[in-house]
């Protein structure tokens, strides 16, 4: 079994800003399959689905993004799933907007989300899949991520998250490595590069 976790913040404020790509594409792949969210078992801060067709868990963890980590571990450990199975699905300011990059392990490169999974798990050997949606580094980046895609980005963060998507499908049918090989190109940025 196989937990692809999105990340963003909860709440009607958040969606459709940078930082919910995470969410965004985990929305996608669960229509894309008829999969419905529900509340999280024994309390767990997240809302879940289940893609029984490829034994696999969709999850949105209700916490703010800081906090992610908190609803990851639980997951993990009630569905007995092993952290090399278990895929986060984050926005990124260091990538040009619409690429992608996928990471069997390494550091949080900065992004809060993905510093409470690593503290939390107590490991970062955990694949993570990076969505570009540009901004660069070195000033506050709040106004940024908290912000909403301009029209011109539109176009470009919906193909993403649909390459997002095949990824994590990917993902959950062959593994980091397969996922990395197809979707870690450079000129896999936008769908007319494919």
């Amino acid at each position: 079994m196989k937990l692809v976790v999105g990340l963003g913040n909860p709440g009607e404020k958040y969606d459709g800003t940078r930082h919910n790509a995470g969410f965004a594409a985990l929305d996608l792949a669960a229509a894309r399959h008829g999969v419905q969210w529900a509340s999280a078992p024994r309390g767990i801060e997240a809302l879940i689905g289940r893609w029984r067709v490829k034994d696999a868990v969709f999850a949105k963890p209700l916490t703010f993004m800081n906090l992610s980590g908190g609803a990851i571990v639980p997951l993990l450990h009630f569905y007995k799933i092993d952290v090399p199975d278990l895929l986060v699905v984050v926005d990124d300011v260091n990538l040009e907007a619409g690429r992608l990059r996928i990471r069997a392990g390494g550091s949080a490169g900065g992004h809060n989300g993905l510093k409470s999974v690593i503290a939390s798990l107590g490991s970062d050997e955990f694949a993570r899949l990076r969505i570009g949606v540009g901004g660069g580094s070195g000033r506050d980046l709040s106004p940024h991520v908290l912000g909403r895609f301009s029209t011109e980005e539109a176009a470009v963060i919906d193909a993403s998250i649909e390459r997002a998507v095949e990824a994590c499908e990917v993902f959950i049918a062959e593994g980091v490595v397969a996922a990395m090989n197809r979707y870690n190109r450079k000129d896999d940025k936008t769908a007319e590069d494919n």
